[in-house]
C-alpha cells in the first residue's frame, strides 16, 4: 500500500517531511513484525541538499571576495572595512524577508550569493579612493571625508541603476514570476543597505584604520604592487593609443555586438535546465480496457529495464503503482542514489532509458524528470492544443498535425488525449417493438445493469454487522458480447420472458474515454517529448508552423504545460530586459542631466550580452529562465564601470582639464576599483558556475552568464567607454558650466 502526503500550499516542505518522518517513527513500534514502513520518495531530500549546496557556495563566495580585496589592498585592516558590509547587508536582507513574509528558500539564497560581490562594490570604491588620498599624504580623517564626497555621486548612481534593474524582476507575470518576486526584492534590498553602509560606516572606519603604508616588507606584496603598477602603465598607454583610433574600437565593439545575434540563434532555448533531483518517474499506460493484471505484467517489464540501475548502484528505491485510472495506467517512482555516489546524471540516465522503454510491447512508457519551476511531474515537454467547432473536425485536424509531427526527428512519443480505443458494446433498442410487447426501456437498462455491473438488492445482517447483497451474473456468463443472447426480459402484456435479442441489437465499437474542452471549445491536446538537442523553442515554432500550413481558419491552437510557461516567461523576460534598459537610461539621464552620458554608459551592454551568450555556448548551456535573469542582472553590473569612469571624468572636466586628459586620468585612476569590483563579482559568482550536486544546473546557468558577460564587457568597457566619452563629451557642458557662468557674471558686476 502506498500513502502519498501532499503539503498545503503555504506549508514548508522541510517541516512537513520532518513531521511525517517523526510520525512514522512513532508508528513503527506498533506495527506487526512482518510489516515495514518505507519512505519511497521525499521532495525534502532534494530541497535540503540544494540548500546545503547553496549555503556552502555562499560561504565560498564570501571567502573568495575577501581574498580578492586583500590581494588589491595588502592590508588586513583595510580589507576588513568592506568585508563588514557583507554581514550588515545580508542581515538587513533577512529583515526584509521577515517583514514581507518571505521564506529562506533556494531563490532567496541564490540572490544572496549574487549579492556578495555587489554589496562590497560601493564600499570598495569609497575605500580605494580614501586610501589613494592617504597614500598621497592626506590625513585619514580628511581623506575619508574628501574621498567619500568625491565618489558619492558615483555610488548613488550605480546603486540607483542596480535597484532599477532588480525591482522589475519582482514584477514578472505568471507562476514563474511569482517565484522570482523574492529574488528581485532581496537583491534590491541588499543594494540599498550596502549603499547606506558604504556612505556611512565605511568612511568612519576609513578615518580610524587607514594608514599611509611605507615600503611593504612582504615579498609577495612588493611583487603584486609591481604587477599592478605595470598593469596601470600598460593600460594608460593602450588607452592613449585607442583614443587615436576610435573607428577601430567602435568597429570591434559593433562586430562583437553583432555576434550576439548569431549566438542567440544557435543556442537551445527551454523553460528551465534539466535538473538532477535524485528521483525520476515513469508514466505507463496500457491499451484502453486493459485489466490491472495486464498492466501489471507490462510494469514488470519496466522493472526489468530498470534492474541494471540497481545492479550498478545508481538507484536504490523503486515503487510501482498499478491500476490507476481505469486499471490501464501505472506510475513508477525510481529513487537515485546520492549525487556524489553515481557518475551519470539523472538526465543521462533518463535519456538512456527512452529506447528500452519504447520497445516494451502493449505499453506506452514515458520517463519524466521534474523541474524546480514545474508545478508537477509532466510526462511530455510539449502539449499542443487544437480547438474547433466539433469533435469530429478537431480529431481529424489533430491526426493531420500528429502525422506531420512524426516526420520531425526531434519529437518522440507523440500522442493525443483523444483515445477512441475504449472497447464498448452499443445496444440499439427497437422502441416501437418493445412498446408493443410491454417492455419499458428502463427495464432493459436495469436488467443489463444487474447482470453485467451488479446491483444492490437487499442487505444481510450477520452477527451484528450489515452486508450488502449484490446481484450479478456469473463471470462466465458475461465475458463475450454473445452472452447477451441468454438475457431475457419480462413483457407486461404477455407476462412472459422475452429474449433481449427480440427487441434489441448490439455491436462492438470503440469510444473515447473522455471528451475535453479548452477555452470552452471542443479540443484535443497533442503530447510529445523532445529528443537530444531539440529544444522547446524549436518545438513550439515547428508546431505553430505546421498548424498554419495544415489547419483551416476556424481552428484554434494554443500550448499548455511547460510550453505555455516557456512562451509566457520568455516574452515577459524580454520585456523586462528592455524595460530595465529604459529605466536605467532615464535614471542616468536624471542624475547626469544629460542624454549623452547615459548613452555612453549603456552602449557597452550589447558587448556584455555577447560575452554572456558566448559563455553559454562554450559551456554547453541553454538559454532558459535562469540564464535570462542573469542577462537582466548584467545590465546593472555592466553599467557600474562606465559610471565610475564617466562621473570622475566629468569632475576633472569641471576642474578645467580637457576632455582627452580628463578621460585618460579618470580611466587610469578608476582602473584599480573597477578591477576590484569586477573580480569580486566574478569570483563571487565562480562557485555558481562550478556548482555540483543538487540544483547545480540552475546555479551554473546564472553563474556562467554573469562571469562571461562581465569579463567581456569589462575588457571592452575600459576602452569603449573612454573612446565614446572622448568623441561625444564635446556635445555636453561641464557639470559646473552654469556655476562658472554665474561666477563670471557676478565678477563682471563687481568689477563694473
Amino acid at each position: 500500500m502506498t500513502l502519498q502526503v501532499i503539503r498545503q500550499s503555504k506549508a514548508n516542505t522541510l517541516a512537513v517531511s520532518a513531521g511525517v518522518r517523526a510520525e512514522l517513527e512513532r508508528l513503527r513500534p506498533q506495527l506487526p513484525e512482518d510489516m515495514r514502513l518505507i519512505v519511497s520518495t521525499d521532495d525534502a531530500l532534494f530541497i535540503q541538499a540544494s540548500i546545503d549546496e547553496v549555503v556552502n557556495t555562499l560561504l565560498i563566495a564570501v571567502g573568495v571576495v575577501v581574498l580578492v580585496i586583500f590581494a588589491f589592498l595588502y592590508s588586513v585592516q583595510a580589507t576588513l572595512i568592506p568585508v563588514l558590509t557583507i554581514p550588515v547587508s545580508i542581515t538587513g536582507s533577512f529583515m526584509l524577508l521577515a517583514a514581507l513574509g518571505f521564506s529562506i528558500n533556494l531563490l532567496t539564497l541564490l540572490a544572496l550569493i549574487l549579492a556578495i560581490g555587489l554589496v562590497v562594490d560601493d564600499a570598495i570604491v569609497v575605500l580605494e579612493n580614501a586610501q589613494r588620498r592617504v597614500d598621497h599624504g592626506e590625513l585619514p580623517l580628511a581623506a575619508a571625508y574628501r574621498g567619500t564626497r568625491q565618489v558619492t555621486f558615483a555610488v548613488l548612481a550605480t546603486s540607483a541603476v542596480l535597484i532599477a534593474v532588480y525591482v522589475p524582476l519582482s514584477m514578472l507575470g505568471g507562476d514563474v514570476g511569482k517565484l522570482f518576486r523574492e529574488f528581485g526584492l532581496v537583491l534590491a534590498a541588499a543594494v540599498v543597505i550596502s549603499t547606506f553602509v558604504a556612505l556611512s560606516l565605511t568612511p568612519m572606519l576609513c578615518s580610524q584604520f587607514l594608514r599611509r603604508e611605507g615600503r611593504p616588507s612582504n615579498r609577495f606584496i612588493r611583487r603584486a604592487e609591481r604587477i599592478f603598477a605595470t598593469l596601470g602603465r600598460g593600460y594608460q598607454k593602450a588607452l592613449d593609443g585607442a583614443l587615436n583610433i576610435p573607428l577601430v574600437v567602435l568597429a570591434v565593439a559593433t562586430l562583437l555586438a553583432g555576434v550576439a545575434l548569431l549566438l542567440y540563434r544557435g543556442l537551445p532555448q527551454e523553460l528551465a535546465p534539466s535538473e538532477d533531483r535524485g528521483v525520476f518517474f515513469i508514466s505507463a499506460k496500457a491499451p484502453e480496457g486493459a485489466t490491472p493484471d495486464f498492466t501489471d505484467a507490462g510494469v514488470r517489464k519496466i522493472e526489468q529495464v530498470l534492474q541494471p540501475l540497481f545492479n550498478d548502484g545508481e538507484a536504490w528505491r523503486l515503487v510501482s503503482v498499478v491500476g490507476r485510472g481505469d486499471g490501464n495506467q501505472a506510475f513508477v517512482v525510481v529513487g537515485l542514489t546520492d549525487w556524489s555516489q553515481r557518475a551519470r546524471s539523472q538526465q543521462t540516465i533518463v535519456n538512456a532509458l527512452r529506447g528500452p522503454l519504447r520497445s516494451i510491447p502493449d505499453l506506452r512508457a514515458i520517463p519524466i524528470s521534474r523541474s524546480t519551476l514545474g508545478r508537477s511531474a509532466s510526462a511530455q515537454a510539449v502539449q499542443f492544443v487544437i480547438g474547433g467547432p466539433d469533435y469530429p473536425a478537431v480529431v481529424a485536424w489533430s491526426e493531420m498535425i500528429m502525422a506531420r509531427a512524426r516526420q520531425n526527428p526531434g519529437l518522440t512519443s507523440i500522442d493525443s488525449d483523444y483515445q477512441a480505443s475504449q472497447p464498448a458494446l452499443r445496444v440499439d433498442i427497437n422502441r416501437l417493438l418493445a412498446d408493443e410487447l410491454g417492455i419499458p426501456v428502463e427495464r432493459i437498462a436495469a436488467t443489463l445493469q444487474t447482470l453485467l455491473a451488479s446491483r444492490e438488492v437487499t442487505t444481510l445482517i450477520d452477527r451484528g454487522r450489515e452486508y450488502a447483497v449484490l446481484l450479478q451474473a456469473e463471470a462466465a456468463d458475461r465475458r463475450q458480447p454473445g452472452d447477451l443472447q441468454g438475457v431475457f426480459v419480462r413483457g407486461d402484456k404477455s407476462d412472459e420472458l422475452i429474449p433481449l435479442s427480440a427487441v434489441a441489437e448490439w455491436r462492438e465499437e470503440a469510444s473515447a474515454l473522455a471528451l475535453r474542452r479548452f477555452d470552452r471549445l471542443p479540443a484535443v491536446t497533442i503530447d510529445a517529448s523532445l529528443v537530444g538537442d531539440y529544444d522547446l523553442n524549436r518545438a513550439t515554432a515547428d508546431l505553430q508552423r505546421i498548424a498554419a500550413e495544415e489547419l483551416p481558419m476556424e481552428a484554434r491552437t494554443s500550448f499548455t504545460g511547460a510550453a505555455a510557461s516557456f512562451l509566457e516567461t520568455s516574452g515577459g523576460l524580454y520585456f523586462t530586459f528592455g524595460f530595465a534598459l529604459l529605466i536605467v537610461f532615464l535614471v542616468l539621464a536624471a542624475q547626469f542631466e544629460s542624454f549623452i552620458h547615459p548613452l555612453i554608459i549603456l552602449l557597452t551592454v550589447p558587448v556584455g550580452v555577447t560575452g554572456a551568450l558566448l559563455a553559454l555556448r562554450l559551456t554547453g548551456q541553454s538559454l532558459n529562465i535562469y540564464s535570462q535573469i542573469g542577462g537582466v542582472l548584467l545590465i546593472g553590473l555592466m553599467t557600474k564601470n562606465g559610471i565610475l569612469i564617466v562621473e570622475f571624468a566629468n569632475q576633472l572636466r569641471a576642474q578645467g582639464l580637457e576632455i582627452r586628459d580628463a578621460v585618460l586620468a579618470s580611466a587610469s585612476q578608476r582602473l584599480r576599483p573597477i578591477l576590484m569590483t569586477v573580480l569580486s563579482t566574478v569570483l563571487g559568482a565562480l562557485p555558481l558556475a562550478l556548482a555540483t550536486g543538487a540544483w547545480a544546473e540552475s546555479r551554473i546557468a546564472i553563474g556562467v552568464v554573469v562571469i562571461g558577460g562581465l569579463l567581456l564587457s569589462t575588457g571592452l568597457t575600459l576602452f569603449l567607454t573612454p573612446v565614446l566619452y572622448h568623441q561625444l563629451a564635446g556635445f555636453t557642458r561641464p557639470v559646473n558650466a552654469i556655476q562658472q557662468r554665474l561666477m563670471a557674471q557676478l565678477d563682471l558686476i563687481k568689477s563694473g
